[in-house]
């Protein structure tokens, strides 16, 4: 039978409050006698269920309480309280008496009667003693229902649509008309007793049968005495509220030990499901850390992979793949990264908030592994790309000296080609002294040709050891080349040297010499050096990587042009000579041999190298003007992408200072501040157009191969950097306040309490790191009033609390840390020991519970998560089959691989 004795010490409080608009006793409707008739016989038949156990029961309930004897008796059965003794006279006044004393008692427990008197229940007012006792079955039976946070008549209401929810045709709205069909009756039993209802053989439109079924099942089975009237519901446009819910409540009492027992499964329910949950984000951090630092281990080898390439164009194409992997193949691995380090966050609060032990990710994929295994990768990638660089730099000298150095070669090699066979020749043995005379002073010259040609082939050999330091691919042939050079130099100045002793040894017997010839061939030689000189300096290629360069280049040529007129004088001069010759041998009818003997400079070779070298100017010219564009072109390039790198620099700096400053005010609710910050994050990724209109700029610096930037301090490394930053920092922030609205939401927090830890550990937070330091965090406690004063005692304190809130002892306390503590000092959680007295409830009192158990009282997966899991009972009392839920309940709390 059910128990309706409440406690004498149980607050009155708010129920006071129901039991005073419930006795607000509606007397016109009582005159009702289709409701006074249900309420009598509902009334009756539940003061029966009580008396009978006192052997005793009533009859006429106006009349059988008028002595105030059996109401008394009544009284003590229900609250299990003994009451004043009776007084046993048949006169009004004992019968007064009597009915005062139970009505005292009702007072006493905190009902207010209103307008009910002993003289009018002594009298037999029907209307005063039904109203007296639906007061009695209000305090009694109804009272102390209570369903999530409601009690009285709304939780019982709550109570039978929650266990009606899921019948067809029941709609538990009040406590008339929805009871009508009997449908809903009928739907409470099978829902608690499925043996006993064949609740699809129920139909709707027979709502007498449905009402006796439920009476009958009820009484016979659950021990509920008929307390209600098939017909007279049925028949009845409203049936009485006050006759339902006191046969209502009859059942919520009868079924409450399975609700206690519903109330355990739905608490092991919910520990177990957040213990899959937080196994499932544990396993989805390991794959992602282990597939993250696997493709960094990949990734590293390949940038610090240093192999030399032979030609520019070679080493491009790296450049063109290093630019593939920094667009397309590394931005999502920053996003991984990110995710990772927010779901790693989300997961330690979870473990937090449920009183779970901290995640250890497994050796080698901490957040911290990630990050330096991240910023090895960062410096491979900046190393990389400088080395790419130098190297393009590297290879284009090269290319330009090979091509200077075969330039000069070949210039010099043309004009030692013959001299060997020359110096060689021994013509003097068989000329005249004149012929002698001519072939020393044409030696001469010679020697002077020579000694102009000493720096071309120091500039040669200066040119092929530059080659051999910058470690040329083709050293070997231009070493080879250059060495040739140099052993026929050599060669060429013995033979000259010698030759010179000959013709001296001779000079004495030849006296006769064309001074004219000699004067030519002297200025001849150097003028035709000098043209040789100027148009191999007109021939010769240059690179360059700034406009001053090229101007500087512009400003030389200009001024070589301006000697021009000069050199045009010279050789007009030594033009000149040679006609002087041509007259004085027509004058005196000299014969010429059609040579001159000192030199093999004719004045048509003169002629024609001039001519050469004034058609290259113009050229000159031309190839200085396109170089000349060109680099106001690449200057264009800079101030393109400077301006929009200042602009995208200072976006960046401006979003990370208000980042700063949102995450340490307080605007409105956690959700405000999480929506305002997701609307920012949408604003931010928005102005991605901008960072790859960027990208674009820098890779058209990088074609043009601008090295250096005089109108912007920033580069796309430094703004790829911040830009990651950016994103990172923002989803860090969102991140925070989701961890809040979990630990608010986990620990029934307060906004008023958030703001206000908000607010003290903002005053603290003098820098707006967002981070307390030691001494900071001190002041924050002691103003909240813990005693971590400096002394002993309060530095013990102090010291535990910092090995909460700074497990890693880095010596600041964030924000998250600071909630967490908070909320853990001001709130429970869970337990151990009450998830074990939930599966003790299931369990029947047993210290075992069995397979069978957990699947009757458990959804199916938990209940095979907990049967997989739990260890087999080893006590005095196991059956087979015995699982041990103590031991499985400790691990959910405790050090385990769960």
């Amino acid at each position: 039978m059910v128990d309706y004795h409440a406690p004498t010490n149980q607050s009155t409080g708010g129920a006071q409050t129901y039991m005073e608009q419930e006795n607000d006793w509606d007397r016109d409707l009582l005159l009702d006698p289709a409701w006074e008739k249900q309420q009598r016989k509902t009334f009756t038949a539940w003061c029966n269920s009580h008396l009978r156990k006192a052997g005793t029961q009533i009859e006429n309930i106006e009349q059988d309480f008028r002595d105030g004897l059996k109401l008394m008796l009544l009284l003590e059965v229900i609250s299990g309280e003994r009451l004043p003794k009776p007084e046993r006279g048949k006169m009004r006044v004992h019968k007064i008496n009597n009915v005062n004393k139970a009505l005292d008692f009702i007072a006493s427990k905190g009902v207010k009667l209103v307008s009910i008197g002993a003289e009018e229940i002594v009298d037999g007012n029907a209307k005063m003693t039904l109203g007296m006792i639906w007061t009695i079955i209000l305090r009694f039976a109804i009272q102390d229902i209570s369903v999530e946070e409601t009690s009285a008549k709304e939780g019982l209401l709550l109570w039978c649509q929650r266990k009606t929810a899921p019948y067809k045709n029941v709609n538990v709205q009040n406590f008339h008309i929805s009871w009508k069909d009997g449908l809903a009756f009928n739907a409470l039993i099978h829902r608690h007793r499925p043996d006993l209802i064949d609740y699809e053989s129920l139909r709707k439109d027979d709502p007498v049968t449905n009402l006796n079924n439920a009476f009958e099942v009820a009484e016979k089975h659950l021990d509920i005495p008929k307390m209600l009237d098939a017909e007279d519901i049925v028949n009845t446009a409203r049936p009485d509220e006050k006759a339902i819910m006191t046969y209502v409540s009859s059942f919520y009492h009868a079924f409450s030990g399975a609700q206690k027992a519903e109330t355990a499964a739905n608490r092991i329910c919910k520990v177990l499901a957040v213990n899959q949950e937080n196994e499932q984000m544990m396993e989805d951090y390991e794959k992602l850390a282990s597939d993250l630092l696997e493709w960094i281990r990949r990734t590293i080898p390949w940038l610090e992979n240093r192999t030399q390439e032979k030609t520019v164009k070679d080493l491009q194409a790296k450049q063109e793949d290093f630019r593939d992997y920094r667009t397309v193949h590394k931005p999502p691995k920053v996003q991984e990264k990110c995710q990772l380090e927010i779901s790693f966050n989300t997961l330690q609060t979870k473990l937090r908030l449920s009183n779970r032990p901290a995640f250890m990710p497994s050796e080698g994929r901490m957040v911290s592994d990630i990050n330096t295994a991240w910023h090895t990768l960062e410096g491979a990638e900046k190393g990389y790309e400088e080395w790419i660089l130098s190297e393009i730099r590297r290879l284009e000298r090269l290319e330009h000296l090979a091509e200077k150095f075969h330039q000069k070669a070949a210039i010099h090699e043309s004009w030692t080609d013959g001299k060997e066979a020359m110096l060689t020749q021994k013509d003097y043995e068989t000329s005249t002294l004149s012929e002698v005379k001519a072939l020393l002073r044409k030696h001469e010259a010679f020697e002077s040709d020579l000694a102009a040609h000493q720096d071309r082939v120091e500039q040669i050999a200066a040119i092929a050891q530059e080659l051999n330091e910058l470690d040329y691919y083709d050293a070997a042939s231009v070493n080879a080349r250059c060495e040739k050079i140099c052993e026929q130099w050599d060669i060429l100045g013995s033979l000259t040297h010698g030759r010179k002793e000959s013709l001296e040894r001779t000079e004495k017997q030849l006296e006769s010499i064309d001074e004219l010839y000699l004067e030519y061939a002297k200025r001849a030689a150097p003028f035709n050096n000098w043209m040789e000189g100027a148009m191999e300096d007109l021939q010769d290629m240059f690179i360059v990587h700034n406009i001053e360069e090229i101007q500087g280049l512009i400003t030389a040529h200009e001024q070589f042009k301006s000697t021009l007129p000069e050199a045009n004088k010279e050789r007009e001069a030594i033009q000149a000579i040679q006609a002087e010759v041509q007259k004085i041998a027509q004058s005196n009818g000299i014969k010429l041999s059609g040579a001159n003997p000192y030199t093999t400079i004719t004045p048509q070779s003169i002629d024609s190298k001039w001519e050469k070298a004034m058609a290259m100017v113009p050229q000159r010219d031309n190839a200085l003007q396109d170089e000349l564009n060109k680099q106001n072109s690449n200057d264009s390039l800079r101030a393109t992408f400077a301006a929009q790198a200042n602009t995208v620099g200072a976006y960046i700096q401006a979003k990370m200072e208000e980042i700063g400053r949102i995450s340490i005010e307080m605007n409105g609710t956690l959700e405000d501040q999480l929506t305002s910050l997701k609307d920012y994050q949408t604003t931010i990724m928005s102005y991605m157009p901008e960072i790859n209109k960027l990208e674009g700029y820098h890779q058209h610096i990088q074609e043009a191969l601008i090295f250096d930037n005089q109108y912007t301090s920033y580069t796309m490394e430094h703004l790829r950097v911040g830009w990651e930053q950016l994103l990172t920092t923002i989803a860090r922030t969102i991140n925070e306040v989701e961890n809040q609205i979990l630990t608010r939401d986990a620990k029934g927090i307060s906004q008023e309490q958030l703001y206000e830890y908000r607010a003290s550990f903002n005053h603290f937070d003098k820098d707006h790191s967002g981070a307390l330091k030691a001494e900071e965090f001190k002041a924050c406690l002691i103003s909240l009033g813990y005693d971590v004063e400096n002394d002993k005692q309060g530095d013990g304190e102090f010291n535990r609390i910092m090995g909460i809130v700074d497990p890693n002892n880095t010596g600041t306390v964030t924000f998250q840390a600071f909630i967490d503590f908070m909320s853990t000092e001001t709130t429970d959680t869970d337990t151990a020991d009450q998830v074990i007295a939930s599966f003790k409830i299931l369990a029947g009192d047993k210290n075992f519970i069995t397979a069978d158990e957990l699947r009757r009282e458990l959804p199916p997966d938990q209940a095979e998560y907990c049967i997989a899991r739990m260890a087999p009972y080893a006590g005095p009392d196991a059956i087979p089959g015995a699982l041990d839920y103590m031991s499985f309940s400790t691990a959910l709390y405790g050090e385990s691989d769960l």
